[in-house]
């Protein structure tokens, strides 16, 4: 459990007088152990620790007994969140080696922490994911999407971006994110819409002029779930007159992916275009692009159909905030666990099993 505690290091109590009767430490390490096992509130995490107490006393001390749901309420409405994120940047590099492969930008919203009364928006959390490791590299929090733009460039510095690919969607394909990837020692795969619409234009246009110089790779096909998806990645190099018109920082090479989906008997074909740092092999460009869907199937999916956060109904102060971070520090746990299974299997598992929820709270 060490390096749970070692993590909360640094974290100031926002509790006093008779509020503070439960250790700090403890309490954030029973709420671990509880999210762990499929507690999705502070109200779980009040019966989990009543229900589970012989075994918390295996390790904590409890001197003034386990902590009621209200405990756990106040502590994660008052703790601050920029701190509580700086406590899983610490577990995170302990628990995972330094970034490597394709880190992909993406934004969630926490569909029930809105606060109609107080005209509170729904949090807007956004995540580094790493599509190798299938981790949560780190993430940071907004109170709207439009936001994201702003919050995406604090999201990087938290990072070590060298010999990485970092991708995002068409919001967040801006000169500024460019740039900084750039400066950080990362390459760039940033998807292109028409809110850049000359830039778009032009990369529409080159890509799709028979006389322009391009890469096709073969054909990848995948087929799943009832559905033959088809994808063609084509690459271009021979930008020059891109890069002088437009002055975009990194700019190497642009590509776009030919899509088909058939399903049903219906077939459906979009083509996505793609800003590239790296002059990337079709193949491997193809390869980038599809990683960066893991954010969403491995992380958000998880998180709405697995732990069921879009229902948690946690509005007030910092709590929507503080327990996204603690959901996203399970995730990492669980994904860190080796032994094969689902996630929620993994999560029934430890909830029927102590020594497995012990193995995954003492994992190095």
């Amino acid at each position: 459990m060490d390096r749970f505690i070692e993590c909360w290091e640094g974290l100031d109590d926002p509790r006093t007088g008779n509020a503070a009767l439960h250790d700090l430490h403890e309490i954030l390490t029973i709420a671990m152990c509880a999210v762990l096992c499929g507690a999705q509130g502070s109200v779980d995490m009040g019966l989990f620790a009543k229900e589970k107490e012989p075994f918390l006393r295996g390790f904590l001390k409890l001197e003034n007994g386990v902590p009621s749901h209200d405990t756990f309420s106040r502590l994660f409405r008052m703790l601050d969140p920029e701190q509580f994120r700086a406590a899983f940047q610490r577990f995170m590099a302990d628990f995972s080696k330094q970034c490597e492969g394709v880190v992909a930008i993406d934004g969630k919203v926490l569909r029930r922490s809105f606060d109609r009364a107080s005209g509170k928006s729904p949090l807007h959390m956004v995540s580094a994911w790493g599509c190798e490791q299938r981790l949560v590299l780190a993430q940071i929090a907004t109170d709207a999407k439009s936001n994201e733009i702003t919050a995406v460039p604090k999201l990087l510095e938290m990072l070590q971006l060298k010999g990485t690919i970092v991708t995002t969607d068409a919001l967040n394909c801006q000169r500024a994110i460019a740039g900084q990837i750039v400066d950080q020692g990362g390459d760039f795969v940033l998807a292109l819409k028409e809110n850049q619409p000359t830039l778009y234009d032009d990369v529409v246009l080159h890509l799709t002029d028979p006389a322009s110089e391009k890469v096709t790779a073969k054909p990848v096909v995948d087929a799943d779930h009832g559905r033959i998806e088809t994808r063609t990645a084509t690459v271009s190099t021979d930008i020059a007159w891109l890069i002088k018109d437009h002055q975009w920082p990194g700019l190497v090479a642009v590509g776009k992916v030919e899509r088909s989906r058939e399903t049903a008997g219906k077939t459906t074909y979009e083509t996505a275009y793609y800003l590239l740092s790296a002059a990337l092999t079709p193949e491997r460009f193809n390869e980038v692009v599809r990683s960066h869907w893991g954010v969403e199937n491995r992380l958000h999916w998880r998180l709405d159909v697995v732990m069921n956060e879009d229902q948690d109904r946690s509005r007030l102060g910092n709590g929507p905030q503080n327990l996204a971070m603690l959901r996203h520090m399970a995730i990492n746990v669980m994904q860190k666990d080796g032994e094969k299974g689902s996630l929620r299997g993994k999560i029934k598992r430890a909830g029927w099993n102590d020594a497995y929820l012990t193995k995954l709270m003492t994992m190095n």
